[in-house]
């Protein structure tokens, strides 16, 4: 432990892990005050039973594990802020019956060789990733992070300390549910679809946590107005820790799939991930993983494609 009362530890995982690739998913989709990702460094705010936390997490020294640095305000969280940085880095899962899998596939297997160990980035709290996924509905990942930093700014916690860009905590669901609408500058049918997922949570008339009824949420969420299907499987995948989801309009995959020379309507994208079962949502990181270069088209993210004549962008 350190001055300020910083506890380090070293997260085990099973080998290999693309640490590389999990970071710049993260850092494509921090939201300004409550995450920072830079120079392979990842840190973040979240709040926890007895208090906030201030998690920083990065490569360790030798593989096999992940270097995390954890400012608790309260140590009997040290157990709740180890759990969720393993989930949110897909540290216990074991990467070679995936790859063993996805490698039979020819399509796939060129991107498995290329990126050993991609894994699907988790969260650190399920009811966050819910909220950001529909606060992204309809605008680009970066304009979704300008959205979350203004909620972040004007709902969420300080921390005692901050530190460098990291000022506060994400707001709660209690604390979303609880805002003046007309303070919510976005669309209406979007902040109503925002507000009315909040009070479900705030009330617990949906659960969101890595041991919720995935088939359960799924239908809850679903009757909620205005969010629709592509946005709960996001959820369900990231949230709710679903490997086997995978999502054939998703414009990502669509671009993705052009780019390796097939067939990139939602029906042959269907057909095809039918053969990367039951570990659909890595062949999703794998297929993203072809838009992650330089050259790649800046527009082409996890996206979905237009519904209604409008477009959902998941943060």
């Amino acid at each position: 432990m350190t001055d300020d009362g910083t506890i380090s530890l070293r997260l085990p995982y099973r080998q290999p892990l693309d640490l590389a690739a999990l970071l710049r998913f993260l850092a494509a989709r921090a939201v300004p005050g409550v995450e920072e990702c830079a120079g392979g460094v990842y840190r973040r705010a979240l709040t926890l039973p007895h208090g906030s936390c201030l998690v920083t997490v990065e490569a360790g020294e030798s593989a096999g594990h992940v270097q995390c640095r954890l400012r608790l305000d309260d140590r009997r969280d040290l157990d709740a802020a180890v759990g969720r940085c393993r989930r949110l880095l897909d540290l216990d899962t074991d990467p070679v019956p995936i790859s063993d899998r996805l490698s039979q596939d020819r399509l796939l297997a060129p991107l498995v060789a290329a990126s050993p160990g991609r894994r699907v980035p988790g969260h650190v709290d399920p009811a966050e990733l819910a909220i950001r996924a529909v606060l992204g509905q309809q605008v680009s990942v970066a304009a979704a992070r300008t959205l979350a930093g203004r909620l972040a700014a004007r709902h969420g916690t300080p921390l005692r300390v901050p530190s460098g860009t990291v000022t506060h905590t994400f707001p709660s669901a209690e604390a979303i549910a609880a805002a003046d609408p007309a303070a919510l500058a976005m669309p209406r049918a979007r902040r109503d679809a925002l507000l009315g997922l909040a009070r479900a949570l705030a009330d617990g008339r949906i659960l969101l946590h890595p041991d919720a009824d995935r088939d359960q949420a799924t239908g809850e969420l679903l009757a909620l107005p205005g969010i629709g299907p592509w946005t709960v499987a996001y959820i369900r995948m990231r949230a709710l820790g679903d490997p086997d989801v995978f999502l054939p309009t998703d414009l990502g995959v669509r671009h993705a799939l052009r780019r390796l020379g097939q067939p990139s309507d939602p029906a042959a994208a269907e057909a095809a991930a039918l053969h990367w079962r039951p570990w659909r949502s890595y062949a999703m990181q794998h297929l993203w993983g072809v838009l992650d270069t330089p050259e790649a088209d800046p527009a082409a993210g996890p996206v979905p494609p237009p519904a209604g004549g409008a477009k959902e962008l998941a943060s």
